[in-house]
């Protein structure tokens, strides 16, 4: 393993400068301490978003006095795609870009043609795909096509106009969200994924609805159990729905059966109708944790990289960079970084995580 030795910010606990750089000692395919390879790197672009949701921001949290990153504080394009650049040498395949809302970035189809230019070692494109609220896709799904997008995922909690609005805690519609996943279908951002977060006792009851309205779409609608990411959403486990009490809600109306995963580490466990009107996916961080096969890491707004959705800390590349660091030692401490992973929240929740302090999912994407 690579020797990367840090100088620690007082402020924040972030890898801020690589002051020894063993680069010889740098694979070009760094496996973690649980021997995970770097596949997918989220990307975050900002911590804003006009929702407001109660499992993600809530508005009590999130208010008209919170003080929000600004502009300058961001990464540029350029600096985002430099790392991105530097992690798919390291042998990330698949780039999702994230918020906060993404869409709210200006400009946002300019990053992913930038992205979309990144070629692996072997000369393999890169698979870019963005998660979204859906209110400015309808907008903005053409241009991010024609930028070089692979895929979206539309988050839609319920089909029920007030219940939508509540859990949003917005104004937007549910077929405002509805057109903008068309209008991506239509465009090629195909299949589009549906994630609904499902909170017992709040839109549990929305979950049969949600599977008819998008069987024989052609969409994929993945039901996430409701995780404690963050401080501030008041997660309860009791209001954990599991994958499994999920399933069996849907296969009492519509039969269903499993289906192989798509790839190593894919998080959702896939089911399809037998009746051929397509598929669904569980993904289920609670009651099933898939610690053991993760190869995401995350980038923040501003330059740190994170190694789990559930991290206390990151690591600073933005002030490694803008430090004068050659691509070398950005990817030697990348890949350092990388080899001292260790992190498992989900398979230790509830044993020594009470009162764990970790970063808010609106800040660091899902």
């Amino acid at each position: 393993m690579s020797k990367v030795i840090f100088h620690q910010s007082p402020k924040s606990g972030s890898a801020v400068q690589a002051s020894a750089i063993n680069r010889s000692a740098v694979s070009s395919a760094p496996l973690d301490a649980r021997h995970r390879p770097l596949r997918d790197l989220r990307i975050s672009v900002t911590d804003r978003c006009n929702f407001r949701c109660t499992y993600c921001m809530p508005r009590e949290v999130f208010g008209s006095n919170y003080q929000f990153m600004p502009h300058s504080a961001l990464l540029s394009f350029e600096e985002i795609t430099r790392i991105a650049s530097l992690a798919v040498q390291l042998g990330v395949q698949k780039i999702r870009l994230t918020g906060g809302e993404p869409l709210l970035r200006k400009n946002i189809e300019t990053l992913v043609a930038m992205l979309a230019a990144l070629r692996t070692p072997d000369g393999l494109p890169i698979e870019i795909t963005l998660t979204t609220n859906g209110t400015l896709l309808e907008k903005k799904a053409l241009a991010l096509k024609q930028a070089g997008l692979s895929r979206v995922s539309v988050s839609l909690d319920a089909l029920d106009e007030p219940l939508f609005e509540r859990m949003s805690d917005s104004q937007v519609s549910v077929d405002t969200v509805l057109s903008g996943i068309e209008e991506a279908a239509r465009v090629g951002l195909a299949p589009v994924k549906v994630n609904m977060v499902v909170r017992k006792g709040m839109n549990d009851d929305q979950i049969v609805p949600m599977a008819r309205r998008f069987r024989h779409t052609g969409h994929i609608l993945r039901f996430i159990e409701f995780m404690d990411v963050g401080t501030t959403n008041g997660w309860n486990l009791d209001e954990v729905l599991t994958g499994a009490q999920i399933l069996q809600r849907i296969t009492d109306e519509f039969p269903l059966e499993p289906v192989a995963a798509s790839y190593s580490g894919e998080v959702a466990r896939r089911w399809r109708y037998t009746d051929q009107a397509g598929e669904i996916g569980l993904i289920t961080s609670v009651s099933q944790p898939f610690c053991g096969s993760c190869t995401r890491g995350r980038l923040s707004p501003e330059g740190k990289f994170f190694l789990c959705l559930f991290a206390s800390q990151g690591h600073d590349l933005r002030a490694l960079m803008r430090n004068g660091a050659s691509d070398a030692q950005m990817t030697a401490a990348l890949a350092g970084i990388w080899q001292a992973r260790d992190d498992h929240y989900s398979e230790q929740r509830g044993h020594n995580t009470a009162g764990r302090e970790k970063i808010e999912m609106s800040y660091i994407g899902g």
